[in-house]
């Protein structure tokens, strides 16, 4: 299989590393092979965004010329970044007024966005280029009786124009690969909707109000779990349940995983290797 140079972002390797262990297991189980290049921060696909699309653009054409450099595609682990990645790809390539003047600015550290590489998420990397069959030939405990609901993030289909991965408002890429587990998904109505991550950094009544619709309608599934790709979902949904139990006086208590955490353990990884202690909902 391809090469792929890995950007684990901001969030997993500061503050959630075991998710990027975990997904080093899966892909070696599974034969993604990845190396390691200097990037820096995406960076993040809403607030810098939002105040300087200029510097956005820059930092994250900085970022692809270093996998240009190699002639090898980027793979990664988070949903933001790959929705700037791609975001950025796409508008420089739609733009050449700013493909100009990002490159002016690139040229100051002998660097040149050309488009010449593709950037995947790890969910479609395993969908179309692992595939279904190797991996299931390499899951040795099926997970058989759990029930888990699936939360794909606003960020890894949306917007369509960019991402091109999944149906926007009917996402099922992952509760394929989930299924492939032996977990039973199970369908609830707001699959789509928001987890409020943004909006609770900001605006926390919002966020948890958001929040609250979508923890409800995960618990009237019945899910014994939440299966995210999203570090900053697998944040919101992990560390804030117990916040809301608080602020709404019900109970939340479903464990959160990440789909490479889902595969470990059902391809032989123990919950103390995957560091699943560190866990805030358990």
């Amino acid at each position: 299989m391809t090469e792929y140079k890995m950007f684990e972002g901001c969030t997993i390797g500061n503050r959630i590393p075991f998710i990027e262990a975990a997904s080093r297991f899966v892909f070696k189980k599974v034969g993604v092979e990845t190396s390691q290049a200097p990037f820096s921060c995406c960076p993040d696909p809403t607030g810098m965004k939002s105040f300087d699309n200029d510097a956005w653009l820059t930092l994250g054409a900085r970022n692809l010329c270093l996998a240009e450099a190699e002639g090898k595609d980027i793979i990664s682990l988070c949903n933001g970044c790959a929705n700037t990645l791609r975001g950025v790809q796409h508008q420089l390539k739609h733009d050449s007024l700013k493909k100009e003047k990002v490159n002016a600015e690139l040229a100051k550290i002998g660097k040149e966005f050309k488009g010449s590489i593709d950037i995947k998420h790890f969910v479609d990397v395993l969908k179309n280029e692992v595939g279904m069959d190797k991996i299931k030939s390499a899951i040795t405990k099926q997970l058989s009786g759990l029930k888990v609901a699936c939360h794909p993030g606003c960020h890894y289909m949306r917007p369509a124009e960019w991402m091109e991965s999944d149906d926007p408002m009917r996402p099922a890429n992952l509760q394929k690969l989930v299924s492939a587990s032996g977990a039973t998904v199970v369908d609830y109505e707001e699959l789509a909707l928001c987890c409020g991550s943004a909006v609770t950094n900001a605006y926390e009544e919002h966020g948890f109000a958001n929040l609250k619709i979508k923890m409800d309608s995960i618990k009237n599934s019945g899910a014994d779990a939440i299966v995210v790709n999203c570090p900053a979902c697998f944040q919101q949904l992990d560390t804030r349940q117990r916040d809301l139990s608080k602020a709404f006086e019900t109970e939340y208590k479903i464990p959160v995983l990440y789909l490479t955490e889902l595969y470990a353990l059902a391809m032989g990884a123990s919950p103390e290797e995957l560091g699943l202690k560190f866990h805030r909902t358990r």
